[in-house]
């Protein structure tokens, strides 16, 4: 009787593992048909991505675009016994002028640069405080420009010129040199397709880039005095602005 309960048991165990086995196994069945299905397919797309000679090329399209835009930086400097009396010196100046500056609507107007600091004398001792506060107007409208910062020289005075190709008229020329630049990478593409003996090309990858070079005619800058409003002679210059299509493509052929 013990036997036979030893058989029975041994036998049902049997049983049982085959019964778990046969239910487990076609689980992982699959997943070693998914894996092996992933890698031929990797395998599958690397083949192809080799299969066809390769090549990297670069376009551009560039035009020289006139500044439109002009900065001019307004200055005034104050020297005082004490640091508050410094920046209240500032203060009524910028507060004037900036009151001006806004009524025009030709021309933006914003604070620059502000700086307070100490004078020290021989002995290492402060002495008395200065200060120096900025203005800069800025403008498409070169004419209106300067003759506000004329008006405005007697309180602050001009200080420095910039001249720049505006926002806008930058992203107008570049689509414009987009254009130029992808239908210039695709000539070249064909040509060296056909250079090569090569029936098509397929591209592979595209990459955009960009610069732009200023080149700016020197400023004349012109003293100012209080009696006597000169208009600030403006000579803009220009900038180079350039797109750069680089890429890689596949090269095709008909034959086998």
């Amino acid at each position: 009787m013990y036997l036979s309960r030893y058989k029975c048991n041994a036998v049902l165990s049997a049983v049982l593992a085959t019964s778990i086995w046969a239910v487990a196994a076609p689980v992982g069945a699959q997943q070693n048909v998914s894996a092996s299905g992933s890698q031929e397919a990797a395998s599958a797309d690397n083949a192809r991505d080799h299969k066809w000679p390769q090549a990297t090329l670069q376009a551009e399209a560039a035009s020289e675009v006139a500044h439109d835009t002009v900065r001019i930086t307004l200055a005034t400097e104050v020297s005082e016994a004490t640091q508050a009396a410094v920046a209240q010196a500032l203060t009524q100046t910028l507060d004037k002028v900036m009151k001006q500056a806004k009524g025009n609507a030709k021309v933006k107007a914003f604070s620059g640069d502000y700086r307070v600091w100490p004078m020290n004398d021989k002995d290492g001792k402060i002495s008395d405080w200065r200060g120096r506060a900025e203005i800069i107007l800025e403008s498409n409208d070169f004419a209106e420009a300067s003759r506000l910062a004329s008006e405005l020289s007697d309180r602050m005075p001009i200080d420095g010129l910039a001249f720049s190709v505006s926002p806008k008229l930058r992203a107008e020329q570049e689509d414009t040199l987009l254009a130029q630049a992808a239908q210039a990478f695709r000539d070249r593409a064909q040509a060296l397709v056909t250079a090569f003996g090569y029936q098509s090309y397929a591209i592979k990858q595209i990459d955009l880039g960009g610069a732009g070079v200023r080149f700016e005619s020197a400023p004349r800058m012109m003293a100012m005095s209080a009696d006597s409003k000169v208009a600030v002679p403006l000579e803009p210059g220009t900038e180079r602005i350039t797109v750069t299509v680089h890429g890689s493509i596949f090269l095709h052929s008909n034959k086998k």
